[in-house]
């Protein structure tokens, strides 16, 4: 599978914890130059400049041959939804609206950090619970009321069916 990633999925996972759920679901991820320098800025956390700096074999870096100006985007969310165009990418791992809205438009399959996690959570590599209590933690910008619906659907889907 051929996966494609902007800075904020990465993020969430590292400041998580879960970091090594990405290449248990998909082998390898591929990030811009982009993305590599956003996630090794100084206002970044520790812990994501300290896994930059010793970038896992999973973790490859690929230049987009263009880059498609759209309005409104960050420099990484340009250069990763370009990237998974032009590599027709499986799925991009992309959380912010407006980048989530242009990939779709550009038929790109996305996928988020919640997405990530409640695949690994089926795979059974996390426990959802703990990963989204530990997601309330951070600075991630989401609805703690959507992270409790989400994880409330998540446990109906997997309750096993009457008469099954």
């Amino acid at each position: 599978m051929l996966v494609v990633a902007d800075s904020s999925p990465l993020v969430v996972l590292i400041n998580v914890g879960h970091i090594e759920v990405l290449p248990a679901l998909f082998a390898n991820v591929i990030i811009p130059p982009q993305v590599s320098t956003e996630l090794r800025q100084s206002g970044r956390p520790q812990s994501v400049r300290q896994f930059m700096d010793s970038l896992p074999g999973w973790l490859l870096e690929r230049t987009p041959i263009a880059i498609e100006p759209i309005p409104s985007l960050h420099s990484g969310e340009l250069a990763a939804i370009s990237l998974a165009k032009e590599m027709k990418a499986d799925l991009l791992l992309i959380d912010e609206m407006r980048g989530r809205k242009a990939a779709v438009e550009r038929q790109i399959p996305i996928t988020g950090t919640i997405g990530v996690l409640e695949l690994a959570a089926d795979r059974r590599l996390l426990d959802l619970g703990d990963a989204f209590a530990a997601i309330k933690r951070t600075d991630f910008w989401i609805s703690h009321k959507l992270l409790d619906e989400r994880l409330s659907l998540y446990l109906a889907r997997r309750r096993p069916q009457p008469g099954s």
